[in-house]
């Protein structure tokens, strides 16, 4: 089974905005369920958001409203967009396909003055 690969992280200030974005050598719309998390120094992995392939999509607390998780298809890609950052979203993010327990190697979010 294909891991997936994160990408789309840096370094931003608070109130700033990233696109993450997640795709892999498999087929990106055969999966019925995508779902992001991130890590935080010292802290478990945690769940972030979560879209089905019929578009329906969920968001943890921390994130309601200030993130969007969509896929695309065509481009293979799922991505995650987030607006209003603040320093504790600063995370390694991961994506993962489906439920399978196959993590890439994420992608680091820092935000910091």
């Amino acid at each position: 089974q294909v891991q997936p690969v994160e990408s789309g992280g840096g370094l931003v200030q608070p109130g700033g905005s990233l696109r993450l974005s997640c795709t892999s050598s498999g087929s990106i719309g055969a999966v019925n369920m995508i779902y992001w998390y991130r890590q935080a120094p010292g802290e478990q992995r945690a769940w972030v958001a979560w879209i089905h392939k019929n578009g329906q999509t969920n968001y943890g607390s921390a994130v309601k409203g200030r993130f969007t998780i969509s896929r695309d298809n065509d481009k293979n890609t799922v991505y995650l967009q987030m607006n209003s950052l603040k320093p504790e979203d600063t995370a390694v993010y991961y994506c993962r396909l489906g439920s399978a327990d196959i993590w890439g190697q994420g992608t680091q979010v820092t935000v910091s003055s």
